[in-house]
């Protein structure tokens, strides 16, 4: 049987019917048209993007109907949809008339986006970005075009939203850039509009960007004891006071920390394992855990009930710290020229500057990826036992007395 990739060309012969099946689908990568049957074909693009296509003759005329992408649009509702509009075409109506007027009635750029964020809801990795990412576009995107029909937005439109804020602002600008691009590309597998995306053509006209990557504000290392020792002095939650020397010490995330759950640590074996859809990098993480860093989840026990599901460091009722809280506590303390992320940058500043111990080492501690794919073949060992000599030392350092500490050597 001939494969139903077409590029174009008319197959031979009687045409196939009901040809795709969901598993084939899945296995369909290469660029061009592959037939299902009476006009519908799946087509791919050589960007990878998968959508529905329906070829038939309205007013006389061939013509190619979208059906929306694969992502949304199963194969069942792509037939039947295109049986739809098969049979009003069979009838002499306009069906390019209809959808156009749908289209009018239906879709502005900000329902659109709404749209985008409910259907991608699952795609988010955790309910911050979820949230930052509507709450982006409500301050900077709907009030320049958000009225404006999706498939009369144009490059013009873009370019008003993202001017004021590209050079002021660019990583969100970036960002925005992106985030108004995915919703015009499903607009356009929707069938909702046509062309090319106009944020394709804005690379040689928004202005070049500062390309020095700014750092979150940390604290000098020196320092940080001080800091811990001001964190248990502070007003803030038992819980929040805790939680934030507990981040301290292990040098993690602060979502890897607030959202941390009992079942993921063997106090025993005073580890901490990170499943990997809470990582950053999608890859399960151990962290060893210091004397300290114990006494503090022994501490944290009293808090809550200790069930394996139940968070470590619970906010009201069942549910965690809000993510804000370490900002709020910075802010109590009026400490706004540091952040929480930054005590990773104060981590991995000692770990240079007063420890001989392997970049490696750091690196795998801080849970960073490898982007050296020579190097990251070769180094598959997480260092565990070489981790838990360098924490130790860490925690050490981070709750003494006084910031001089021996040299570690890892």
């Amino acid at each position: 049987m001939r494969d139903t990739e077409t590029h174009g060309r008319k197959p031979h012969g009687r045409h196939p019917e009901r040809r795709l099946t969901p598993v084939r689908i899945r296995s369909i990568r290469t660029p061009g048209r592959h037939a299902d049957g009476n006009g519908l074909y799946l087509v791919v693009d050589p960007s990878g993007a998968r959508r529905w296509v329906l070829r038939t003759v309205v007013s006389g005329k061939r013509c190619d109907l979208g059906l929306g992408g694969l992502s949304l649009v199963a194969l069942a509702e792509a037939r039947e949809e295109a049986r739809r509009l098969r049979a009003l075409a069979r009838k002499g109506l306009d069906v390019l008339a209809e959808r156009r007027a749908k289209r009018r009635t239906v879709l502005t750029f900000e329902e659109a986006a709404r749209e985008v964020h409910a259907q991608h809801g699952a795609a988010f990795r955790n309910d911050k970005h979820r949230a930052q990412w509507l709450a982006s576009l409500e301050a900077d995107v709907f009030p320049v075009f958000g009225g404006r029909r999706v498939d009369q937005v144009d490059t013009a439109d873009v370019l008003r939203a993202l001017t004021p804020i590209w050079t002021v602002k660019p990583e969100t600008a970036r960002r925005l850039r992106q985030r108004i691009k995915v919703v015009l590309a499903w607009a356009k597998a929707s069938g909702f509009r046509s062309g090319d995306n106009p944020v394709d053509g804005l690379g040689t006209v928004l202005p070049k960007q500062d390309s020095e990557k700014k750092h979150h504000a940390a604290l000098p290392y020196q320092r940080v004891s001080e800091f811990v020792a001001a964190i248990r002095a502070s007003d803030a939650s038992e819980s929040a006071r805790l939680a934030f020397e507990f981040l301290i010490l292990t040098a993690a995330r602060t979502s890897e920390v607030l959202r941390a759950t009992w079942g993921e640590f063997d106090l025993e074996g005073k580890t901490w394992t990170i499943p990997a859809d809470r990582m950053k990098a999608k890859r399960e993480h151990r962290v060893p855990l210091a004397p300290r860093a114990v006494e503090i989840l022994e501490e944290a026990k009293r808090l809550g009930d200790g069930a394996s599901g139940s968070f470590v460091f619970p906010g009201r009722g069942k549910a965690p710290l809000s993510n804000m809280v370490f900002l709020m506590t910075l802010r109590r303390m009026e400490r706004q020229d540091i952040t929480a992320h930054g005590f990773r940058s104060s981590f991995r500043d000692w770990a240079s500057e007063r420890t001989n111990t392997s970049g490696a080492v750091c690196e795998a501690a801080l849970a960073h990826t490898v982007r050296d794919k020579t190097e990251a073949a070769y180094n598959r060992s997480d260092l565990f036992e070489r981790r838990r000599k360098l924490m130790a030392a860490w925690a050490a350092f981070a709750t003494a007395k006084t910031a001089d500490v021996l040299p570690l050597r890892a």
